[in-house]
Order: structure tokens, then sequence, then C-alpha cells
């Protein structure tokens, strides 16, 4: 997929982005700063807490394979201070891990393969999209309900 038809989105987010995979990391990075975001890049993983000490951002994205210390463990001492974040896993060994949104902490998990660039602009643009309220299913039938109870004459 090439640069250039990456969709621009209006506004732009702070993410956190973690890989000892230079090449890798430069790539993404790319991409994300094409869309608009701002993206601080971190190679090791202290370096990422460091960061993530310092400035609040609006998502984290973590390789799992990382030297020291795995995503998971990352995921999880982010969790510890900040619980909200949405948080994205990349792995190239999804399926042969087992690795779950449940079994690592992460908002979603994502494969690395061919299609990566592109399952990774969904997931950003879907994660960080503003969440909005909803009324509780059914709430529009009880509404309707009451309002003909409120319009039929009693005798």
């Amino acid at each position: 997929m090439s640069i250039s038809t990456v969709p621009q989105r209006a506004g732009s987010a702070r993410i956190l982005m973690v890989d000892d995979n230079r090449s890798g990391l430069a790539a993404r990075k790319a991409v994300l700063e094409e869309m608009g975001h701002r993206v601080t890049a971190a190679t090791r993983v202290e370096d990422a807490l460091e960061h993530f000490a310092k400035t609040q951002f609006d998502l984290v994205i973590t390789d799992h394979h990382l030297t020291k210390v795995n995503g998971v463990a990352l995921i999880g001492k982010i969790r510890d201070t900040q619980s909200n974040v949405p948080i994205i896993l990349l792995s190239g060994y999804v399926d042969a891990l087992g690795l779950t949104e449940p079994s690592t902490g992460a908002d979603l998990v994502l494969s690395k393969s061919a299609n990566e660039v592109t399952n990774l602009i969904r997931a950003v643009t879907r994660l960080l999209r503003p969440k909005t309220a909803r009324k509780p299913p059914g709430s529009l039938k009880a509404a309707a309900k009451a309002q003909s109870h409120a319009k039929t004459p009693r005798r």
C-alpha cells in the first residue's frame, strides 16, 4: 500500500509506538504521521515507560516481541498507571502464541501480515473514534410505549 493512499484524519492523536525493530517502527511511524498523528517512537521498554510517564497518549501500539520484556508485560505496566488508554498489540505469532485481547490486556491484537498496514490504519481509526453515548437497548420502545399511554384517554 502506498503511503499516499492513507486516509487523512481530522485532528491529531498522540501515539506511543514501541518496537525494537527499527525498520518496522520507522515504517509504521511514517504511515501514522501521514495520517496526521504525532508519534513518539521507542525501541526500548524503559524509554517507552519514561515517555508514557511524561506525556498523555491517546493510543499505544506495541510489538509483542521486545528485548528483555514482552509486549504483554509492557501492557500490564501501562494498565497499572492508566487503565483507559487504548492499546494495540502487534505480533507475527498471534495464532501460534494464542494471543487474544483477554489474554494480553490489549484492546486489539493484530497479526503482522501482508495486510498489516491496512489493518493498523483501520484499528487506529476505530480506537481513536470518539465514543458516543448510546441509549440502552429498548429505550426507544419504552419511550414510545410511555408516549402512547399518555395519549390514550382514560375512561
